[in-house]
């Protein structure tokens, strides 16, 4: 007959713990150290032709195109203000309509609703209308509709194209 064996026991202790396979000598720290080198030094030469190229491509675009300012100076974001004294103004007459709560307009910069007999401005591209006052301040700031965001300097500009 066949006697059964118990499986011997494992017993762990801290001080039989060997970690020397999990030392690193010689060969393998310098493998490292040469690694760590070589991925610093990758990053470093992306990162300054990263730059490089993105200063150099600045400084050509202004270059090449007449009448761009330098790219030391800040674009001009907004419109002057011929351009936006130019956008059309009218007074709001609300449609008579039975349910007209639910279909009433409003300025979607300060989300005030229109009201009869109020100043508003519409936008020459786009038609989209807003209080004068808002729609002014936006205009300072910013050269596109609040609302769909088509510039509004293609309608300055093409203004003053001529046909020869």
């Amino acid at each position: 007959m066949a006697t059964l064996q118990a499986p011997p026991s494992v017993h762990w202790h801290f001080t039989e713990l060997d970690d020397r396979i999990f030392q690193i000598r010689g060969r393998t720290f310098f493998f490292i150290a040469v690694l760590f080198a070589v991925i610093l030094l990758v990053t470093f030469i992306f990162l300054y032709a990263r730059w490089v190229c993105r200063y150099h491509s600045l400084t050509t675009f202004s270059a090449s195109v007449p009448g761009v300012r330098s790219s030391r100076s800040p674009p001009q974001q907004g419109l002057d203000q011929a351009t936006i004294n130019c956008q059309s103004i009218t007074l709001y007459k609300a449609a008579e309509e039975v349910d007209a709560a639910a279909t009433a307009a409003e300025c979607c910069i300060c989300l005030g609703v229109f009201e009869d007999g109020e100043k508003v401005k519409i936008l020459a591209l786009c038609h989209h209308c807003f209080h004068s006052e808002c729609v002014d301040q936006w205009l300072r700031l910013q050269s596109s509709c609040p609302l769909c965001r088509i510039s509004l300097r293609a309608a300055d500009n093409s203004n003053n194209l001529q046909m020869v």
